[in-house]
């Protein structure tokens, strides 16, 4: 049973359908009693990073959030705004993130005026070392919405980079804590084997 976090934004539905295309279950709650009883979280995103923030304060999942992953150590896996939020805090906004990764978020600045923010549609990922999310020797496209990046400060938690303008971590994870900044509910096949893999960790 993987509990998706609802804590007001995000593709919740979109996440439960492929969980439910894999034979996987899950479930959608922003009840306390529930996740502390989950054993592995999806946390999604969709929106600014101060809002995710205050949002996650305001249903009172902080505490509950950190004794799961950060104390009992539970898989979690961070999906577009759900990555970022794992970090320690975004040039979007003046909220401090969940800080489970040393990480910061940087926003799209090009003078190339092609390249359009936000970055959006399928992208090819180049994966940097093998891990339990992803096989290194195959080749994985997926989808992107997004006009901030995630900059992991310890090189050890890449797992994978993407190319828009400049290389970006699209795939990190530092210890029981994952996030991927496209969204695998949206990207196919591709996304598919991403989430069976995770539910499989």
């Amino acid at each position: 049973m993987i509990t998706i976090v609802d804590y007001g934004l995000g593709n919740l539905v979109s996440v439960k359908n492929m969980l439910k295309k894999l034979g996987v279950q899950s479930v959608i709650t922003d009840n306390i009693q529930e996740i502390n009883s989950a054993q592995k979280l999806i946390l999604p995103g969709v929106g600014s990073f101060d809002n995710g923030m205050k949002l996650i304060k305001e249903k009172g999942l902080l505490d509950i959030l950190n004794q799961k992953v950060l104390v009992e150590k539970i898989p979690v896996l961070g999906i577009c705004l759900g990555m970022q939020l794992l970090c320690k805090g975004s040039e979007e906004g003046r909220e401090t993130g969940l800080g489970w990764v040393n990480a910061n978020v940087i926003k799209f600045k090009f003078s190339d005026h092609t390249l359009k923010i936000p970055h959006m549609g399928w992208n090819y990922i180049e994966v940097k070392k093998e891990n339990p999310l992803i096989n290194k020797n195959d080749k994985f496209r997926f989808y992107f919405v997004h006009s901030y990046y995630v900059k992991c400060n310890d090189a050890e938690d890449v797992i994978a980079n993407c190319n828009y303008g400049i290389d970006f971590n699209c795939i990190l994870n530092h210890n029981n804590i994952y996030g991927a900044q496209f969204h695998p509910e949206k990207s196919l096949k591709f996304g598919m084997s991403l989430l069976n893999n995770f539910a499989s960790i």
